[in-house]
């Protein structure tokens, strides 16, 4: 029986998952009301605001924060699914839970924290996978666009990093697998990312196109090796990263996402995946910039293998350029591959209903949990007997980098490592010379550095001055340092090897600054394991 034209036109509407902003105007919503009514749209990926650094490269505007906006979430799906025929797919980026996109919603560690559990206790990254899983159904939202499968084995890698369970091939693989297990034991959709591997590059893909010169024989035995446990555990879907592989492509720089020999001849072909594939999102300028034509990229995109065409700008000239151009047979294949998504993310008989509440005191038994296994020890010289040692001849302090001496971690050692406190907020409200001037008196010092940002661009935005700072110390004191943040900043501290004591403790969370002070006090021995391997200077 032949299809109508109307009919093509429908299912074809299906492969568009535009943006849409939680934070946004009435007229833009009615507009993706519009698109939603008019062309029969898949699905919809949320991000916080047109201001947001996702989606906005050239200027970075001043983000908005909005107290309220889990409770907009809600109302604009509730909207959405009301103005579609076809149920919505939901989906949204919540590697580290909603607070990735949305204020006051559970957060929980990046994956390089979860990386640096012991092999043992996969168990908590299935449950991290449960928990996030739990949160998005509370919204109202069924398909996570996690986790990565990226190997990060290259520290100057600036969109990777944190978001990556590390650098052991095994461990990510096995890691990447318990979270999807965790988030599909509890209904919700998850995806691996950024085929073929985005770990070994260090372009931003949001701005340009990162270069993968491996062959394909080094790409198997190494980037590739999650993605192929996935597909052996029957991942939902695998999403398409905006970078280049020359050795697959004839010695051409095109970026995967449009590229047949990635995704049908490798993915489809070698690798043997019939699952939903999905494109990383098409405004990122490593490819948004290609084509004058609208609806091009999407045809092009959607040519090379994708199923679903994320953040696709041009709806109706995308359709229109598809109808053009792809048989009936390949329409039907992605049609079926979505709808299959679909059924089994429970939405097809229309019940498209949030489900459940958010738990916070959950998240936080989860993640006090995550600390205890995952803290780790990289130098310890008998630092805790070195500070009870100091502080009976009073010559013990602390500094705090970055938060104020109220902190947590503080507060804990306080209870039986009580010591004159000292801290550096920043450079508008707090003195170097004069910390460094007070601190002359005392032997040994407890560092606490809450890392200002996970990203390592200008060091983390650690300031100079602090790095100096740290130097100075670590050259003249017995130092014990303790990193709250992205364990990427080690190597540019400098003289850190001199440290008594160094302790890797990944967030900044209360609860991974309670555990580090109590493991320091009880000299309880940590669990975590470097995830991946950092030169200190």
């Amino acid at each position: 029986m032949k299809i109508t034209a109307e009919a093509l036109r429908q299912k074809v509407g299906q492969f568009f998952f535009p943006a849409v902003f939680i934070n946004d105007t009435e007229e833009n919503i009615q507009e993706t009301e519009r698109l939603i009514k008019e062309h029969n749209i898949g699905g919809l990926t949320f991000f916080h605001s047109r201001a947001s650094a996702a989606t906005n490269y050239e200027s970075k505007k001043k983000v908005v924060f909005n107290d309220d906006s889990y409770e907009k979430i809600k109302a604009l799906i509730v909207r959405y699914q009301k103005a579609a025929s076809t149920p919505l797919l939901i989906s949204i980026d919540a590697e580290w839970g909603l607070a990735m996109r949305i204020e006051k919603t559970p957060q929980y560690p990046y994956a390089i924290t979860l990386g640096a559990l012991p092999e043992n206790k996969s168990d908590l990254v299935y449950e991290v996978g449960k928990q996030i899983g739990l949160d998005l159904k509370a919204a109202g939202i069924q398909y996570n666009l996690s986790p990565l499968a990226d190997i990060n084995n290259n520290p100057n890698n600036p969109v990777i990093g944190y978001r990556s369970f590390g650098e052991n091939k095994e461990k990510v693989a096995d890691f990447s697998v318990e979270y999807l297990k965790g988030m599909s034991e509890v209904g919700v959709l998850g995806c691996l990312k950024h085929f073929p591997g985005h770990g070994n590059t260090n372009v931003d893909s949001h701005l340009g196109l990162p270069v993968l010169k491996e062959t394909l024989e080094e790409l198997m035995e190494n980037e590739l090796y999650p993605f192929i446990k996935g597909i052996e555990n029957n991942v939902d879907s695998i999403m398409i990263g905006h970078l280049a592989v020359p050795s697959l492509n004839d010695g051409k720089d095109t970026s995967a996402t449009l590229s047949k020999a990635v995704i049908q001849d490798l993915l489809r072909d070698k690798l043997g995946y019939d699952g939903l594939v999905i494109s990383d999102a098409l405004n990122m300028h490593s490819v948004s910039k290609l084509y004058e034509t609208k609806g091009h990229l999407e045809w092009e995109a959607f040519n090379a293998g994708n199923d679903v065409l994320c953040f696709a700008e041009n709806v109706p000239e995308g359709i229109e350029e598809i109808l053009k151009n792809a048989s009936p047979e390949r329409i039907e294949e992605s049609f079926n591959r979505i709808m299959k998504a679909k059924e089994k993310a429970g939405i097809l008989s229309g019940n498209t209903t949030a489900s459940g509440e958010l738990d916070f005191n959950k998240t936080s038994e989860l993640n006090l949990e995550v600390a205890q296994n995952s803290i780790t020890k990289i130098i310890d010289n008998s630092s805790a007997e070195l500070a009870f040692e100091a502080q009976k001849n009073n010559k013990l302090a602390k500094l705090s980098l970055y938060k104020n001496t109220k902190n947590t971690f503080f507060k804990t050692l306080n209870s039986k490592l009580s010591s004159p406190e000292f801290a550096f907020e920043n450079l508008e409200v707090s003195d170097i010379s004069s910390i460094k001037k007070e601190l002359e008196i005392f032997e040994t010092i407890i560092i606490s550095l809450f890392v200002p940002k996970a990203k390592p661009m200008n060091n983390f935005e650690i300031d100079n001055e602090v790095l100096e700072l740290l130097s100075d110390l670590l050259q003249t004191k017995k130092c014990i340092v303790y990193v709250f943040g992205n364990p990427y900043v080690l190597p540019i501290i400098p003289n850190l090897k001199k440290a008594s004591g160094l302790i890797q403790a990944y967030q900044d969370f209360e609860e991974f600054q309670k555990t580090a002070g109590i493991q320091f006090l009880d000299k309880i021995s940590s669990n975590g394991i470097p995830p991946v391997n950092i030169d200190i200077q």
